[in-house]
């Protein structure tokens, strides 16, 4: 029996994942459950799986910042997310397996069996840390189409994002906005969960320029060049956590 645990922060998502398993996979045992970094980071310690099944884009970081928070990792991993993005090329060049959402299950039937057959928890352990070396180099620069043409820019000069709709406006460290035809979502899906924070649905920020965070009326950040970001309710358990580690 292979124990597994399931990290995703879509309640629908692991229930319909589970139903899967159930069904196409019955001798895969779902020990847990979790729906962010932290409480998959504390699942994985209090269980020891032998496989994750785990999301790339959680509400407190990626899928690949869980790993890095893991020092000994001796379970095999499958990552599970509905975007296919530059991510993805980093997997598929350490011979890691991935499912796209929504998940097929002949797909999912392969990558268990794949991993209980061909990756042992030694070798996995070493393709992990190549991933999130290729992850963090992927991640450098990235190119904002906009009406006037494609700029490439380092992901260290962006300061902030914001939502406008359908469009994300991008400040940039030399004074330039950047607006692109891309959700915040997609903007964030690709940016580095290691560099970059969701405060607000609104809003995304580089730590990197976070000058203060003020408790006070709800709670806001000041970035470097001035600018107050609220955080949500919602998320300013999440964020004072990240911010705290700073």
């Amino acid at each position: 029996m292979v124990r597994a645990i399931i990290i995703d922060d879509e309640e629908s998502a692991r229930t319909t994942l589970k139903a899967l398993l159930l069904r196409y996979v019955p001798d895969v045992q779902v020990v847990a459950e979790a729906y962010n970094v932290e409480s998959g980071v504390n699942a994985i310690k209090q269980h020891t799986p032998d496989l994750i099944f785990l999301d790339i884009q959680m509400p407190d970081g990626s899928g690949f910042r869980l790993l890095e928070l893991i020092p000994d990792i001796d379970f095999n991993v499958i990552f599970t997310t509905a975007y296919d993005q530059y991510a993805l090329k980093a997997i598929k060049a350490n011979a890691l397996d991935y499912l796209l959402k929504p998940i097929v299950p002949e797909d999912l039937k392969n990558a268990v069996e794949k991993h209980k057959n061909n990756v042992s928890s030694g070798s996995n352990s070493f393709i992990l840390k190549n991933l999130l070396e290729n992850i963090s180099n992927e991640s450098k620069k990235i190119a904002l189409h906009t009406f006037e043409g494609i700029h490439v820019v380092q992901m260290a000069d962006i300061i902030r994002c914001q939502s406008d709709d359908c469009y994300t406006n991008i400040f940039l460290n030399d004074g330039k906005q950047v607006m692109v035809s891309k959700t915040l979502k997609e903007i964030e899906e690709s940016l580095s969960a290691n560099m970059f924070i969701r405060t607000h649905k609104s809003h995304l920020v580089n730590m990197d320029y976070i000058k203060t965070v003020i408790r006070q009326d709800g709670g806001y950040i000041i970035m470097k060049d001035g600018s107050e970001i609220p955080i949500s309710r919602r998320k300013k358990e999440a964020v004072m956590k990240i911010i705290n580690k700073i």
